[in-house]
């Protein structure tokens, strides 16, 4: 079959323990030059190190950010802006305010980011520290409830002793729950919150479209539980070989780990 986009995954695919191994970039030129495509496709905002990836990636393309919520737009052009929001889905009120309380009555360490890029956090845990290390952004302290902008995703991060269940189990039925891991923070699990329907999938979809092509002519290169949908969707979902069983079973291929040069050998699959 011949590939004309391919999504990429950040954590465990792209990124491993040390970053993004050597062996990649050569693979990713030698595809460009063949005129195929790529979208970096994450959880992650558009901002840090997310966004140098992007760049490198497709540096005039359109990637997916915050599980689904928020599609950029990049320019190469000088005289506009370096990324312009093409979709944004911002959370319903109501029911971010009531996952927003729960996460507070469960102790769970919480994030929230804002369509214009901004990233809040509550409290002080060690957990919301690692992670502003491994995004390359700083967050800033702020209550919530009270932000001057619209949420278009919240996050919680649960260690191993996390009530996550309950958390979960609680959620409003408004919202979507995505859970994520990183090789660069092991033992923690990274729970997404965006607007019912909006993952992955709808913004892999939407991107699509916007290149005239249908999800068969993509590939998706990822390791998450987040990333099985789009996994299933694509016309080559390849799985990392670090990914739990059930994505390396829902994968038509699946190759080495991340750190094992995995996405090289996904991509040479594709040449």
């Amino acid at each position: 079959m011949r590939v004309g986009l391919v999504f990429v995954d950040v954590d465990g695919t792209l990124v491993g323990k040390e970053g993004v191994p050597p062996c990649v970039w050569p693979a990713v030129e030698a595809l460009q030059a063949k005129g195929i495509r790529f979208s970096l496709i994450t959880g992650r905002p558009g901002r840090g190190e997310a966004l140098g990836y992007a760049r490198r990636l497709a540096p005039g393309g359109l990637h997916v950010f915050e599980s689904g919520a928020v599609v950029l737009a990049l320019s190469q052009d000088p005289h506009s802006p370096p990324a312009t929001p093409l979709r944004v889905e911002a959370l319903p009120q109501e029911e971010a305010q009531a996952a927003i309380r729960l996460a507070r009555r469960l102790g769970l360490p919480l994030e929230g980011y804002t369509a214009e890029g901004g990233f809040y956090v509550e409290g002080d845990s060690p957990l919301l520290k690692a992670h502003q290390v491994l995004l390359g952004v700083e967050a800033e302290g702020a209550d919530l409830l009270r932000l001057p902008s619209p949420l278009v995703r919240l996050q919680v991060l649960a260690g191993a002793e996390a009530p996550l269940g309950a958390f979960l189990d609680a959620l409003p039925p408004g919202l979507s729950a995505h859970v994520a891991e990183s090789p660069r923070m092991p033992g923690v699990r990274f729970v997404s919150l965006t607007r019912k329907g909006v993952s992955k999938l709808s913004a892999a979809r939407f991107v699509a479209t916007q290149y005239g092509l249908d999800l068969q002519e993509c590939a998706m290169v990822g390791d998450g539980e987040n990333d099985l949908e789009v996994l299933r969707a694509v016309g080559l979902g390849i799985a990392m070989g670090n990914a739990p069983l059930a994505v390396r079973r829902a994968a038509h291929r699946v190759v080495a780990p991340v750190d094992a040069c995995g996405l090289a050998e996904a991509l040479s699959l594709l040449g």
